[in-house]
């Protein structure tokens, strides 16, 4: 590994950490994110900060957690005054590249969330976060034919294909390009890959890959049988897997046509979803299925391929990691947990429509409601699907007064 790696972030939303092949998901088909894991560092209790898009972004680019990285609600945009790891990353030496879905920028609360209005609308160059090429979208969840705009594209225009396609093709031939630069003595960069797939509309073409019937796939355990929760979980999920089946071809046509010899490859997502655990749909619910993602990497300097890591790591963790490798460094988890946080309540359809605060750590979960008194609490090796909440058990009482002193 060279002194300064090549960095190349995919990040995807809504694909749950329980959600892949190598994880033991007998629904997921992920033969090449299965091959990445094989070499490597799969720190399997990752979380997301905040289990909503806009707060987990803002948490992911920062290394900061919400309110105090200036993004509380669904609807704040990250200042422009932010500090994020592409600023740092620029500061030791790295060209920086954003492509795909951005969920940060200033956005008007009447248009409709979904469609080409969304997808189009223009983020303008002081709010793309110090990035240096920057291609991408505000969001409208069109995984088919993108708009694109940024520094290359002044105004928004449509490429045909599935998003993850055309995102995962232009960001492999920026790194190339970059990569060449490096070789003639130009910088190391830094790449993220930001794709809204496995997000809704779950139906939406998925190319080249046939959706399994809702009857053959196979639930969580805690998600609700013989009702109406059982086949709105069957009927999503079907889509849902299909749109990780295309994705992971998308990557794996990345990880096949660029050279990443000496390049850290990072691969999570900023949330996931409930699919109808505990009778919940969607996200920014404090439960597992929820706050829990996956984070492979790859070539990282800590240790051997193919090795699992039962850290409490964040997202929020990952710009730090960034500036670590990039100073020729190892990163180490140092905590025994990780904060979780909905630090403003959500009004969209099916999201957790509180706030809440909480820890999480491989052993427990406690989370506090708005009022600061005990909503879960979980023993999460004897618990893993969170089946029984301990929080009003006068048992644990002392137990939670004790822990809840950390938040």
């Amino acid at each position: 590994m060279p002194a300064q790696p090549n960095i190349l972030w995919i990040v995807t939303t809504q694909w749950r950490a329980q959600a892949t092949g190598y994880a033991g998901d007998a629904n997921a088909r992920t033969p090449w994110l299965d091959g990445l894991a094989s070499e490597a560092l799969d720190y399997t209790q990752a979380v997301t900060p905040h289990p909503l898009g806009p707060q987990a972004r803002a948490a992911l680019l920062t290394g900061r957690l919400g309110p105090d990285n200036g993004v509380q609600g669904y609807w704040d945009p990250l200042p422009v005054s932010a500090r994020t790891v592409a600023h740092a990353l620029h500061d030791r030496g790295y060209v920086t590249g954003w492509f795909g879905k951005w969920h940060l920028a200033e956005r008007d609360r009447s248009a409709p969330l979904v469609g080409e209005a969304h997808a189009r609308m223009i983020v303008p160059p002081e709010r793309r976060g110090g990035f240096e090429c920057w291609e991408g979208f505000e969001s409208g969840f069109l995984l088919n034919d993108p708009w694109l705009h940024g520094t290359r594209l002044a105004q928004p225009r449509q490429f045909k294909g599935y998003q993850a396609d055309v995102l995962a093709q232009r960001a492999a031939a920026w790194c190339r390009e970059q990569a060449d630069h490096r070789v003639a003595g130009g910088r190391p960069y830094f790449c993220v890959l930001s794709l809204e797939a496995p997000h809704p509309p779950y139906h939406a073409p998925a190319p080249h890959v046939a959706e399994v019937g809702p009857a053959a796939l196979k639930l969580r355990g805690n998600v609700p049988t013989g009702g109406p929760v059982e086949r709105q979980a069957r009927e999503e999920l079907a889509g849902y897997y299909a749109h990780i089946e295309a994705t992971d071809r998308a990557l794996g046509r990345l990880i096949a046509e660029v050279d990443l010899a000496g390049t850290i490859v990072v691969f999570t997502s900023v949330h996931g979803d409930m699919h109808g655990s505990h009778g919940l749909f969607r996200k920014a619910w404090p439960h597992e299925e929820s706050v829990r993602v996956p984070l492979l990497v790859r070539g990282h300097p800590a240790g051997p391929v193919g090795r699992k890591d039962g850290s409490p790591v964040s997202l929020a963790d990952l710009p730090h990691m960034a500036v670590a490798w990039a100073e020729g460094r190892a990163w180490h988890c140092r905590r025994d947990s990780a904060l979780i946080s909905m630090p403003a309540p959500t009004e969209i359809p099916l999201q957790c429509p509180v706030a809440w605060r909480g820890f999480r750590s491989p052993r427990h979960k406690l989370v506090l409601n708005a009022e600061g008194a005990p909503w879960f609490y979980f023993d999460l090796e004897r618990d893993p699907l969170e089946r029984q909440n301990l929080a009003a058990d006068p048992a644990r009482a002392a137990e939670i007064a004790e822990l809840a002193k950390l938040l």
